[in-house]
């Protein structure tokens, strides 16, 4: 069994719709970035997108680094990135409706469809694992990435796994064998509330 420790990047308090633009992650709460890494298995391998919001959170994580994959990216918000939802209902008010109404082949101009993303990340995860079978992967992406790999392991349509949030520096975790997914936890957080 390999086991995919799936953590969200750090914040970017990005008002704005943040895909492949390559803004840094805040990463100034030692303590739920402790509290996270306490929760990690120990000598697993680590690995990100190559997007420095991914990259700079990863490189907090005890481990063996593997290199870091484009294949993990953000989903692509093409002409839309870093356009707030009013902005992009502004411009493209139809499409953009049908976009997050009806997820599936429909693209932002110049951006990627949530079936291309899918395809994109089920294809890294599919390499990686038999690449490691058995191991530990602890991969440090994005709300897309590991939003349509929990889709994936749940058997969910795009409409119900976009109801699952998944927090900045959160942990899901999906066990895959014999090509079989399952999903333990999702959005588990570690910050305190004050």
């Amino acid at each position: 069994m390999t086991r995919w420790w799936w953590v969200r990047h750090g914040p970017t308090h990005a008002k704005g719709m943040v895909g492949w633009t390559d803004l840094p992650a805040d990463l100034s709460d030692s303590g739920t970035i402790e509290r996270l890494i306490a929760a990690l298995p120990e000598q697993a391998l680590v690995i990100s997108s190559d997007l420095r919001r991914a990259v700079a959170t990863a490189d907090l994580i005890p481990g063996t680094r593997l290199p870091h994959e484009a294949g993990l990216r953000e989903i692509g918000f093409g002409d839309w990135e870093q356009l707030t939802a009013d902005e992009v209902s502004a411009r493209h008010g139809a499409l953009a409706r049908r976009y997050w109404e009806q997820p599936g082949d429909i693209a932002p101009p110049g951006g990627e469809s949530w079936n291309t993303l899918c395809q994109r990340v089920a294809e890294t995860v599919d390499r990686l694992t038999l690449l490691h079978p058995g191991r530990d992967i602890v991969c440090v992406a994005h709300f897309g990435v590991i939003l349509s790999e929990l889709q994936r392991a749940n058997g969910q349509t795009a409409v119900e796994a976009f109801s699952q949030p998944i927090a900045p520096l959160s942990l899901s975790r999906v066990d895959i064998s014999a090509g079989q997914r399952h999903c333990l936890f999702a959005n588990r957080r570690f910050h305190h509330d004050p």
